[in-house]
């Protein structure tokens, strides 16, 4: 299982502000490089991802570099998964099973709760508009198109999303992923390795674990 130790840094002003904030504390890049289902999925992008906390909210961003992008989702709770997407699913401390987090390279959300894939509950509007996002491609839909060479999302997360009121000394299982179903190039990436016979994203069992430091 494939562990983090996620540094506590100072809170930056926005999302569009996390790269300095995340590059002064010195936090380093991890490879999102399973490729799970290689016999029917076998393209891996360049994927990485970092993280960091402020105690109450989750600093992550993610740098891509794949061939095409696409952001057809238009709002929010939408099918950004059939976009180039990027995801990060953690549990909640309380039982509750866990959440996930899904944004298209337009920074479009899908965030849901629940305890497994069958049984999800969307975020409100309120709780979405509260998650600070940036992305070097804008915010905008589009159709499928060549990339550039390298595409980056910053999210920032209210801890709270995940019943969580301070995020220092939890340990916490988690997993990052990269997909795209309907791109010309299909993929399904993912940080820790997944055990599942189909693409499935939504199997806490095959999570890594995040060790919020204080």
């Amino acid at each position: 299982m494939r562990t983090i130790e996620v540094k506590r840094i100072i809170a930056p002003e926005g999302a569009a502000d996390a790269a300095p904030a995340l590059d002064a504390a010195g936090v380093e890049f991890h490879a999102i490089d399973c490729v799970n289902w290689e016999e029917t999925y076998p393209f891996m992008p360049d994927v990485r991802f970092r993280i960091a906390h402020t105690g109450d909210n989750i600093v992550v961003q993610f740098r891509v570099s794949e061939p095409t992008v696409r952001a057809v989702a238009a709002a929010d709770n939408g099918r950004v998964w059939e976009d180039s997407c990027v995801e990060f699913f953690m549990e909640r401390p309380d039982g509750n099973g866990y959440v996930n987090v899904e944004c298209n390279c337009a920074g479009t959300l899908l965030v849901a709760s629940g305890p497994d894939r069958g049984h999800r509950t969307p975020l409100s509007p309120e709780h979405l508009a509260a998650i600070d996002r940036h992305t070097t491609l804008g915010r905008k839909p589009f159709p499928e198109r060549e990339a550039p060479e390298v595409w980056v999302v910053s999210l920032i997360v209210p801890a709270e999303i995940f019943g969580i009121s301070d995020l220092s000394g939890k340990e916490l299982r988690a997993n990052f992923y990269k997909c795209g179903d309907l791109l010309a190039t299909p993929h399904f990436l993912s940080w820790n390795p997944v055990i599942s016979l189909v693409p499935n994203f939504h199997l806490p069992a095959s999570f890594g674990l995040l060790r919020f430091l204080s």
